[in-house]
């Protein structure tokens, strides 16, 4: 039986602009988004996948579904993907408006390495 269209959720359109600059997404851009972070992060290939499904413990059909931007993670999957991928955390924050945050992401990450590169130099001088 399916549902009467009085009952049927839109999805909403794109392009409304929020005062940091944002635009509200519709599921298809975000799942596009996603995608192409996951892609990025991952590759192309079924070990991708794979890897995807160990780390985050979702269906394998719904991890290619995110790969394929049919569906986007919700929830805990989504949470996942940001803990274990710069790329989707990098995604997300640029979805939300918050590009500053990506640049102090990245500030703090070449500060980290270099910390560890002048730790190695000591070691080797020493």
């Amino acid at each position: 039986m399916s549902l009467p269209k009085k009952d049927r959720k839109i999805q909403s359109v794109s392009g409304n602009s929020h005062p940091d600059g944002a635009t509200d997404l519709g599921s298809a851009e975000f799942a596009r988004e996603i995608a192409e972070a996951l892609h990025k992060e991952f590759g192309e290939t079924h070990a991708a996948i794979k890897s995807v499904v160990a780390l985050t413990k979702a269906n394998e059909r719904a991890v290619k579904n995110w790969f394929s931007a049919k569906n986007g993670p919700t929830g805990r999957h989504l949470v996942d993907l940001v803990r274990i991928s710069d790329e989707v955390l990098e995604a997300v924050l640029r979805m939300s408006g918050r590009s500053d945050l990506i640049l102090a992401k990245k500030l703090g990450d070449s500060k980290q390495t270099l910390i560890k590169m002048l730790n190695l130099i000591g070691e080797l001088q020493g």
